[in-house]
């Protein structure tokens, strides 16, 4: 049976939800009056981004109004916040790259686009810090730091999968070895968000804690090998093409950028993991 939750819509996070639902949409429908005259694939993943938190937002908002949100067999609260974490990155990630390739100085929609989409981000990130445990709070993996830090680290890993371009480390086993540690990292990371939504982490059968501290030393101890073997085989012999504008060999920097940026997230999540494990003593 279901019964309406109005209140869902006048705490600050339904508040900030609808404000996301509306300005995602607006934003949208702005950037699909205009098209685009770039890159395909850039723009196809910043209207994904807007078209997907809009219309998973709103499903949010419908499922907490009609309290069916309280039926699914998922941990609710790690969901809604490991969407609002990812969201927010989305977001980021679009407000740097559409305005970057598709705006001009004189293009008064895609600015207006832009600055809504800026707004979006900040909307979704204030939701984080809304939803994010407290110290001392009781709630679920995705809520705490740790879990944050493993969302971020998919998304960066994404982010280089977009970027990466088969035929630059099919004959390269050095580069081969760079890909498969983004591809172990990931599926690593996604594994235990799914499990901790699906309410199946408690469920493993060994120490998850000591574990998770175990593979985030050599998730860092992998990754440092991709940040050093990565620019050694992309840039041996391979300077930047001249009049080059979003070119393969920009790609190849974001992903030397980006392995970067996850070994640092990696090394704060085994700092966080280490000192949980070892340092903090349950009540």
């Amino acid at each position: 049976m279901v019964t309406l939750n109005t209140q869902s819509l006048t705490v600050p996070v339904g508040i900030i939800r609808l404000f996301e639902f509306v300005l995602t949409l607006i934003t949208f429908s702005l950037v699909a009056s205009v098209g685009h005259n770039g890159s395909a694939s850039f723009w196809a993943w910043c209207m994904f981004t807007w078209c997907f938190c809009c219309f998973m937002t709103l499903l949010i908002i419908i499922l907490e109004l009609t309290s069916l949100n309280t039926k699914l067999p998922i941990s609710w609260d790690d969901f809604t916040t490991a969407f609002a974490m990812l969201s927010t990155l989305m977001l980021l990630a679009a407000s740097v790259i559409y305005p970057t390739i598709f705006v001009c100085s004189s293009c008064s929609i895609g600015i207006a686009a832009t600055v809504i989409s800026c707004m979006c981000f900040c909307l979704y990130a204030a939701e984080v810090g809304l939803t994010r445990a407290k110290p001392g709070e009781i709630s679920g993996f995705l809520s705490t730091v740790p879990g944050l830090l493993k969302v971020l680290e998919a998304f960066v890993a994404c982010i280089i999968f977009i970027c990466l371009d088969s035929v630059s480390y099919s004959h390269k086993p050095g580069l081969q070895w760079c890909v498969a540690v983004y591809s172990i990292c990931f599926i690593v990371a996604l594994l235990i968000i799914i499990l901790t939504i699906g309410r199946l982490l408690a469920r493993c059968p060994f120490p998850l804690d000591k574990c998770m501290t175990g593979y985030n030393v050599l998730a860092i101890l992998m990754y440092i090998t991709a940040m050093v073997i990565w620019p050694i085989y992309s840039f041996d012999n391979n300077q930047r093409p001249q009049n080059c504008k979003h070119c393969p060999w920009d790609s190849l920097v974001v992903v030397s950028c980006m392995t970067c940026i996850n070994l640092i997230v990696y090394i704060v999540d085994a700092v966080y993991s280490v000192r949980l494990v070892f340092f903090v003593s349950p009540a």
